[in-house]
């Protein structure tokens, strides 16, 4: 790999608990360190409802993406938090052997599993979408106009997103897991410069990359606060219908930006990637070459035989 040129690839990732999972064109490849030191390995097949045309359509596409990615993540986070609740389980109690008695363990976990990851898209939706807006409501009186109003929700939603990320930021074991986070970047940086993909090589690398989640979430809260900003309707309950029923159209357009951000190098793309540089500087932290290893052994499983097809 050594001496290739510099490209951007469409493989991308994400931090688990100890571990990374790679999403490449083909599969996706999940590696948690034990510990025990020793490295589990999942593969599982990439969709390939992405391939059909509908899904490849402006704005369709970032929803799709979206929504799988949230689902694919949530299920490698369970995955990697077994192997650290092993040490800890006890029989089930409760209500939970209730359920396990009656309609067995797994089907328990597979409805624990939709119940999470429904959660997962509740709390940030209610966190950044739906508390601004009540709260904006709180002073409609004092605010008068709906374009005040609207900016006045624009400025809490930011704040509460920041507030949020310095928060999680502090917490032990998350540290590790940006670590992990840090990680997976500066592999897959390295692996984008046509370096081989060693510890020593990894490691020089910057932590921060142009098409990170954390730049998109950024992406998505700009662009709902000006899309919400054409809407100025002052009953608060019609203002949270409204928000709900934008939220794909705030998905989609905010990846087609991010898109757009991170495929090309220019001036006007380096400004709308600077403020989710600045923000990745929370969400991820330097690894440790244990870290780096992971990355790279999840990298190397799901780049593909002819490595155009990983190219963007």
């Amino acid at each position: 790999m050594a001496g290739k040129e510099k490209f951007k690839t469409t493989i991308g990732g994400q931090a688990l608990i100890e571990g990374i999972l790679m999403r490449g064109p083909k599969k996706t490849e999940i590696v948690v360190r034990k510990t025990d030191g020793s490295l589990v390995y999942e593969e599982r097949e990439t969709s390939k409802k992405a391939e059909i045309w509908f899904f490849k359509l402006p704005i369709v596409r970032g929803v799709y993406r979206f929504a799988e990615s949230m689902r694919d993540g949530m299920s490698a986070l369970t995955f990697s938090a077994q192997f650290f609740e092993e040490d800890e389980k006890t029989e089930p109690q409760g209500l939970e052997k209730f359920l396990v008695e009656k309609f067995g363990s797994e089907k328990v976990e597979k409805t624990m599993m939709t119940i999470a990851t429904a959660i997962g898209v509740i709390i940030p939706i209610a966190l950044f979408i739906l508390l601004p807006t009540l709260l904006a409501g709180v002073f409609d009186e004092a605010i008068g106009t709906g374009v005040v109003r609207n900016l006045v929700e624009g400025a809490i939603r930011i704040s509460l997103f920041l507030l949020f990320l310095l928060s999680v930021s502090r917490i032990k074991d998350i540290k590790r897991t940006f670590a992990y986070h840090g990680a997976e970047h500066k592999s897959i940086s390295c692996y984008e410069s046509g370096e081989e993909l060693t510890v020593e090589n990894v490691r020089k690398h910057t932590r921060l990359h142009p098409r990170c989640g954390t730049s998109f979430l950024f992406v998505v809260i700009i662009i709902s606060i000006l899309i919400f900003s054409m809407f100025t309707w002052s009953n608060p309950f019609l203002r949270v219908a409204l928000r709900l029923a934008l939220l794909p159209v705030i998905v989609g357009i905010s990846y087609e930006i991010n898109r757009f951000a991170g495929r090309y190098d220019n001036v006007l793309t380096k400004v709308i990637r600077a403020p989710g540089m600045w923000l990745q500087k929370l969400t991820t932290n330097e690894p440790d070459d244990s870290m780096i290893e992971v990355a790279i052994e999840a990298l190397k499983c799901v780049i593909p035989e002819n490595e155009d097809e990983a190219r963007w």
